[in-house]
């Protein structure tokens, strides 16, 4: 919800651009320390890559262009930058600081890097040497024990706002948010839109087993419900960074560290001086930048200890080539303790973000996503009680962590401008105008599929309204759920649907309560009557509201008419004792048969006999492990964030006979691990694995069935050129591995690279057997086999990132069929697409 009104406010805020008028800016330079006059000073206009040399202290530089930034650069000194507006364009004095380098915020780097004939000549080699013969792993790691504070200070900005477009007619009666907007340094307006300050307590234990907590202390945000999914996105878009590690991962993508021991590959190094001091610390200046400006590499400057060769401080910013949706640019600031010469510790880390939804153009207007954060108060091998490493979710109300101004002023290390103070009276003022939150309530229920009725009852989802199948015809269906907020403890929801062609109701409902959100204990029960393609998925869950992408697709190769009739119930409980490892208990009650029996004979044989219906109740055990994986909101439903982190399932099911008039007893185990993994700058490949065994023998309605699409859309873990219920195994395992390159080929493509697409590899591979008491039970035992004479495999490659601007959402893959080409009305080629919003 959070997004959306973020998302409204921007689109609100397109258009538009400020006449350029004729500027004239002077002043004069000095020294900080001593206060005389410095020259030579090498002046930059706005974002020039051409220097103005001032050969006096004094300057005066004229225009035709907007001035809003000027850039002082002197050997020795401190890189200077400000910001121009009508206020301050004559009788500056600029001060240059020989001795601390304060801030590089808002420094573009222009200067040209020295060519060596080989890296062995360039000082900056010598001295990463050093720093690669000493690479520091964090303190962290070294002690028992470890306590210290974070504070966290997310802000969100709206950019580029001209005058002309405040006066728009949308903004009657709102355009009061426009008083508290503030001057950037390009001329126009920045309007903070949130603000979300935060102090935890971090503790950590590495003895005798690793452990680590990070309470919240104290929260203070902007007008805005649900805080916590923009705040937990900021966080989602910065990631945790180790300067030393060879790739560092932004938006989960790979970027080659500047620090990397394979770094002279991608950039070159220009060591500017060796009189630099960051706090207190003298330190080697080495500036760099990639060879090529098209890959996902940074430019900036590397701060280098000269006593222990660890790094204190590092500058990285993007390049203006840079490949990544909705990411104008990005510049982040690190700087370190570093206690002795094996270790470091952070300190300060800053992350900006420019973000916009279309537009690629620096002057598009957009989002400012700004995470300041300080850590201090490091303590190390102090006693910790085993009680403060206990989820205690339960705790964090709103009014618990509420403070004082007093108490803000005290512990803030990054102090508040005039603007951001100011947000949290607009907001809340913004939230009581009927007007914006009916715009918001439409652009939520656009983003969301679900309109909101009463802050009670979600209607939806709208987009699953219609479909198509051979036996149901066109299909309709409608939903609703409770809804009160992401943090409800209790939800029902339900939907129904009518197929035009078999004229037949359907529905499902299902209702779940939470107990406890320390250990999200709960219980749920459901029921549904439905038309389903069964067999698109092998390691499933149990829950009724579920769907079927194949049973409800529009467009599809051949018939997909191999559906099934289902009436199922059932009860579920799980529990998370560990921080992101569930344990869930089913016990489902089901009966299953043909929908279309002229086309798909789901009928077998029991005791001799002929039947049609498969009855069945089983008991499923889950063990679902997810590390490192993150969620905002602790409601009864997740709002997960992504992440790299890997997902681990094991599942034992039992069917129990003649329980509840079941027809088979039976066993079954399934593994399944997947996970994307980052491949230094080559890419992200996302694996998964899976694999499973029946003990016993059961009819085609029970089997195991290896996924097929037929449907013309993408599918996770399917095989896009197998037919539904082609390959059907007792025993199975199944590997999928898709390579997402992101541009590392086709930018070496003149003409082609400038269309940013980007190029994924696919391979997928099944091997299975299938006893032959499993063949015989069923009606027509000779339809069905395994892959079992050779691994059944498919390769392709794909191309995605296809759109405009910022807008690159279209995938289009290309599938080939490896092997068993002799079947007959097999489909040896096959096109899929769809839709994926990722950076």
């Amino acid at each position: 919800m959070m997004k959306i009104k973020l998302l409204l406010l921007s689109l609100l805020l397109s258009l538009g651009f400020l006449q350029a008028q004729k500027t004239t800016v002077s002043g004069k330079i000095l020294d900080s320390k001593t206060l005389k006059p410095v020259k030579q000073v090498s002046i930059y206009l706005n974002d020039s890559d051409s220097a103005v040399i001032s050969k006096e202290a004094t300057f005066s530089i004229a225009s035709d262009q907007p001035i809003y930034k000027l850039r002082f650069e002197k050997d020795n000194y401190e890189l200077k930058s400000i910001n121009i507006n009508q206020a301050n364009t004559s009788s500056l004095t600029i001060s240059l600081n020989p001795d601390a380098v304060k801030s590089i915020e808002g420094v573009v780097i222009t200067t040209k890097l020295k060519k060596y004939k080989s890296k062995k000549e360039n000082p900056a080699y010598t001295i990463l040497k050093e720093v690669w013969k000493k690479k520091k792993n964090n303190a962290l790691d070294k002690y028992k024990t470890y306590t210290f504070d974070e504070y966290e200070k997310i802000e969100f900005d709206l950019s580029n706002i001209d005058s002309t477009f405040t006066k728009k007619k949308i903004f009657n009666k709102i355009d009061f948010i426009f008083n508290y907007a503030d001057s950037a340094s390009n001329g126009k307006l920045a309007l903070p839109i949130f603000l979300n300050e935060a102090l935890y307590k971090n503790y950590g234990r590495n003895q005798p087993a690793h452990q680590q907590k990070k309470d919240l202390i104290a929260q203070k945000t902007s007008g805005f419900q649900n805080n916590e999914i923009v705040s937990l996105t900021a966080k989602n878009l910065y990631k945790e960074i180790n300067i030393y590690d060879n790739t560092i991962n932004f938006f989960n993508i790979g970027f080659q560290s500047p620090v990397s021991t394979d770094g002279f590959s991608t950039y070159n190094y220009n060591l500017l001086d060796s009189s630099s001091t960051v706090n207190g610390e003298e330190c080697y200046r080495i500036q760099y930048e990639p060879k090529r400006k098209d890959v996902l590499a940074f430019q900036g400057y590397l701060y280098i200890s000269k006593d222990s060769f660890a790094v204190v401080k590092a500058t990285m910013r993007n390049t203006h080539k840079m490949n990544v949706n909705f990411v104008n640019g990005l510049y982040t600031e690190l700087e370190f303790n570093n206690p002795d010469e094996e270790t470091f510790l952070p300190s300060r880390t800053y992350a900006e973000f420019d973000l916009s939804l279309l537009n690629k153009n620096r002057e598009a207007k957009g989002i400012i996503a700004k995470r300041t954060v300080s850590y201090t108060h490091y303590e190390f091998d102090q006693p910790i009680a085993d009680s403060i490493f206990k989820i205690n979710e339960e705790d964090k109300d709103s009014q618990k962590l509420a403070k004082n101004q007093e108490y803000w002023n005290e512990i803030r290390t990054d102090s508040l401008s005039k603007s951001e103070e100011g947000i949290y009276d607009m907001l809340d003022q913004l939230n009581q105008v009927p007007k914006f939150t009916r715009m918001v309530k439409l652009w939520e229920t656009a983003a969301s599929g679900y309109y909101n009725v009463g802050n009670a009852v979600d209607i939806g989802d709208l987009y699953s309204t219609f479909g198509f199948n051979d036996v149901e015809g066109t299909r309709i269906r409608m939903g609703a759920r409770t809804f009160f907020s992401r943090n409800d403890d209790w939800r029902i929801q339900g939907y129904a649907a009518y197929g035009f062609k078999d004229q037949q109701f359907k529905y499902g409902a299902e209702a779940k309560y939470m107990f406890s959100k320390n250990s999200r204990f709960m219980v749920g029960i459901g029921t549904r009557r439905d038309i389903m393609q069964l067999g698109v998925q092998l390691t499933t869950d149990d829950g009724i509201m579920s769907r079927s992408f194949a049973s409800s697709s529009l467009f599809a190769r051949g018939d997909n008419g191999m559906l099934s009739s289902v009436n199922q119930t059932n009860f579920f409980t799980s529990i998370e004792p560990w921080k992101n490892f569930q344990l869930r208990l089913d016990g489902t009650v089901q009966s299953i048969k043909s929908a279309n029996p002229d086309y798909f004979n789901l009928m077998y044989y029991r005791n001799g006999k002929l039947r049609q219906t498969t009855n069945d109740t089983h008991f499923t055990f889950s063990m679902i492990a997810r590390p490192g994986a993150k969620f905002s909101t602790n409601g009864v439903d997740r709002y997960e964030h992504t992440t790299l982190s890997p997902t681990l399932v094991l599942k034992y099911t039992c069917g129990i006979n003649n329980l509840f008039g079941a027809d088979f007893g039976y066993n079954k185990l399934q593994f399944m691990y997947t996970q994307p993994i980052l491949l230094g700058t080559w890419g992200k490949s996302v694996v998964n694995l899976e694999a499973g065994k029946n003990f016993d023998t059961v009819p085609l309605a029970l089997q195991n069935v290896i996924p097929g699409n037929q449907s013309y859309s993408l599918a996770a873990n399917t095989f896009s050129q197998l037919n539904y219920y082609e390959f059907v195994a007792d025993t199975y395992a199944t590997f999928h591995l898709e390579h997402h390159f992101n541009g590392k080929i086709l930018s070496y493509i003149p003409l082609i690279k400038k269309l940013k697409l980007r190029e994924v590899g696919i391979f997928r591979a099944a091997y299975g057997s299938l006893s032959d008491a499993s063949k015989n039970i069923n009606a027509e035992n000779n339809r069905y086999s395994a892959p079992d004479q050779q691994i059944y495999y498919e390769y392709g490659f794909g191309i995605e990132n296809i759109g405009f601007g910022n807008f690159r959402i279209l995938r289009v893959d290309f599938n080939w069929r490896g092997n068993y080409l002799n079947r007959p009305d097999i489909s040896k080629f096959g096109v899929k697409a769809g839709f994926q919003f990722s950076f």
